[in-house]
């Protein structure tokens, strides 16, 4: 059986032709995405917000609030 290879510009023409679809078909490239995710951004803004201080009612100070 013997083999056939492309040319010089039968290898031209197909590499054109890939590179004429990659850039027909290919979608936008995507928006960068937080690294953070939506459930472990509300963990870490809950988790700030429970370590405000508080006036103590008593006179005490600030105190941590848990």
């Amino acid at each position: 059986m013997a083999e056939k290879t492309a040319t010089g510009d039968e290898a031209a023409a197909i590499a054109a032709a890939i590179a004429r679809f990659q850039s027909e078909f290919t979608g936008a490239p995507a928006e960068p995405q937080d690294p953070i995710g939506p459930w472990q951004r509300a963990a870490l803004l809950e988790g700030v917000s429970a370590k405000q201080t508080i006036q103590d009612p008593q006179g005490g100070g600030a105190r941590w609030q848990s």
